[in-house]
């Protein structure tokens, strides 16, 4: 299938590794242009470099990658300034930030709150108000946030992504709606459940070490628990973010996408 979003430029965030990865590979691969952003240079360098050389051949699609805090308004201002980049006419935006780290809601001060809340529902708004109007007045234009599968069914140790994550759900709900819906302009968010990522890895090391049990047997028992008997992988993922920012969605807005094989229990 033909995408129809060849030519376009797509911002990335989160973008060096995992499902930010996913996404910019799948849109590359369909011969969109893409700024990817993450913190860390040299695995964004890397990540870039892999891009233009296995996936962006083929399409020509330019890739471009920006190392700063897009938390920070001077680390969004380097994205909207990048050289040889789109300033802020991006046709298509991925928001994307890691998650909060896990723990009990009683340890967690006012900073913590804060930091959830930047990083995980105010910056994905900057982005959103930062391109939203130029994007209706192309007559054209996807924004996908990355959010969680905690947002359908929260996720007791994850309250900080609970409460970010449900605000920035809140917010879509209400723009997705606006004027813009007019104009050819989707505003969708993007939930996975577990995938084979570096967060996934990291946490089931913890309470390997927390618990005394083999990483092996906690990620076998996470498994079973999925009706997929499996975790999601970032090229699945990237996929359906893909067909979400293509021609082919254009009638799909303001709506909670969930990929976790199965996992969520409910009926709606």
């Amino acid at each position: 299938m033909n995408l129809g979003i060849a030519g376009k430029w797509a911002l990335v965030c989160g973008a060096s590794k995992g499902l930010g990865l996913g996404c910019a590979r799948a849109l590359v691969r369909e011969g969109v242009n893409v700024l990817i952003n993450a913190r860390g240079a040299g695995v964004l360098q890397a990540a870039a470099d892999r891009l233009a050389a296995e996936d962006a051949g083929a399409s020509g699609a330019a890739v471009l990658c920006v190392a700063a805090d897009i938390t920070t308004p001077e680390g969004r201002a380097a994205v909207f300034s990048a050289p040889g980049g789109p300033g802020r006419d991006f046709d298509i935006v991925v928001t994307n930030a890691g998650g909060p780290p896990p723990g009990d809601f009683r340890e967690w001060d006012r900073d913590a709150w804060i930091r959830a809340v930047d990083a995980n529902m105010l910056t994905p708004i900057e982005l959103i108000k930062a391109t939203i109007d130029g994007m209706a007045a192309r007559g054209f234009g996807r924004i996908v946030n990355i959010t969680s599968s905690s947002v359908k069914a929260p996720i007791g140790i994850l309250g900080l992504s609970n409460g970010a994550r449900s605000g920035l759900t809140g917010f879509v709900a209400g723009v997705a709606r606006g004027k813009v819906a007019a104009h050819g302009v989707t505003v969708n968010n993007l939930l996975p459940g577990v995938f084979d990522t570096d967060r996934v890895r990291s946490m089931t090391q913890a309470t390997s070490e927390k618990t005394g049990q083999p990483i092996e047997v906690i990620l076998h028992a996470r498994r079973k628990d999925i009706p997929a008997q499996r975790f999601g992988t970032p090229e699945e993922f990237g996929a359906i973010c893909a067909f979400l920012c293509s021609t082919h969605a254009a009638y799909i807005t303001g709506q909670n996408v969930l990929a976790d094989g199965g996992a969520y229990p409910g009926t709606y």
